[in-house]
């Protein structure tokens, strides 16, 4: 074999070489692992409910799949294209377990992870190993993470221009609120009960992360104690609310505030004779929890200027559709923020959304 050609030999094996190292490269996840993940990202499995969110946000058409169904009334502030996608289900949260052989069909080119306290990192790592897929840890438990999260996601997908102004809202609606309340004292603080479950007879602790909001936003959350799982919901009893006798109830949707006025233990309840209990806006996602995600950055300003309307004075309904075309690429009708608000369920051809 000449020289000349053992050179083009050795040069297209470099050229070769070089290419396939393009396509790939290393980066340090949200739990300082090493990852290598292609260079150029595409498709996407989000393996828990607030990482679906994100997706939505930052690269909808990167989606594979979701976590959990939408119900017909959040398909009319979804695209259509997301709202059709199957659901896989995830590795934590609500929602279905992921099948990993069907996740591997799907043929995504990474998985994200929630990296939390309470999920097992080992496990995960080795359910994705099992199928060769690489995995990035996203850390996302309390609404201060969740700026760095976005900003992550972001580079990791090349969606940077995207993704700094909403990373930037989450920051200045955190510091908006903590500068309107700051200065309210714990006994002067509204004292607020957070009702999950059908009765509502179900909460989470003050230190939980799923009632973070009601802090950031100055409440005082009755339930005081440490959460002893990732899930939460602890039970509690009806007499256990009348001693807590919170000002404000936050209810899960609009069924537990109709179970509660209908249920004659909660009657000599503070908030229950004040009428004040309000359903939390839930749709296309939970503003506070279940699933907690960016939803919070206009959560939390909901939940102050319901505390403390004159210490932080908010035109709600204008916050709410800059917030949704912003984060969501929603239009809001004046119907659609009924529906939004739990004020009436007006008939769908009114809707007056685009996406």
């Amino acid at each position: 074999m000449s020289k000349h050609i053992l050179h083009r030999i050795l040069l297209a094996a470099l050229l070769a070489s070089t290419a396939l190292a393009a396509q790939a490269r290393e980066i340090t996840d949200m739990a300082g692992r090493k990852v290598t993940v292609p260079d150029h990202i595409t498709r996407v499995y989000g393996s828990a409910p607030p990482l679906n969110v994100l997706l939505y946000a930052l690269a909808p058409d990167a989606m594979i799949s979701v976590s959990f169904p939408f119900t017909e009334d959040d398909k009319r502030y979804v695209s259509p294209k997301v709202a059709a996608l199957p659901v896989l289900g995830g590795v934590i949260g609500m929602g279905q377990q992921m099948e990993p052989e069907t996740v591997k069909a799907a043929k995504p080119d990474i998985a994200l992870a929630w990296k939390s306290p309470f999920t097992d990192q080992k496990k995960i790592e080795e359910t994705f190993a099992r199928i060769g897929l690489p995995v990035v840890f996203v850390s996302m438990d309390t609404l201060a993470e969740w700026p760095a999260a976005i900003t992550f996601v972001g580079k990791l997908l090349g969606r940077e221009a995207k993704a700094k102004p909403l990373a930037d809202y989450v920051s200045l609606s955190m510091q908006k609120v903590a500068k309107a309340v700051a200065a309210i004292p714990e006994n002067k603080r509204v004292r607020v009960y957070y009702a999950e479950s059908s009765d509502g007879l179900a909460t989470d602790c003050h230190k939980s992360f799923h009632t973070e909001p009601i802090e950031l936003a100055g409440g005082y959350n009755v339930y005081r104690c440490e959460p002893s799982s990732h899930m939460g919901m602890e039970r509690v009893s009806p007499e256990q609310v009348l001693a807590f006798n919170p000002q404000i109830i936050l209810a899960q949707d609009g069924n537990t505030v109709a179970a509660i006025k209908a249920d004659a233990r909660w009657k000599n309840v503070q908030a229950v004779k004040d009428g004040r209990i309000y359903p939390i806006p839930h749709t296309p996602f939970n503003w506070l929890d279940r699933p907690p995600s960016f939803m919070r950055a206009l959560g939390i300003q909901w939940l102050a200027n319901l505390f403390y309307p004159e210490t932080y004075p908010l035109q709600m309904h204008r916050e709410t559709r800059a917030f949704y075309k912003q984060f969501l690429g929603v239009e809001l009708s004046h119907d659609d923020m009924e529906r939004i608000f739990g004020n009436g369920s007006p008939s769908a051809e009114h809707s007056g959304h685009q996406h």
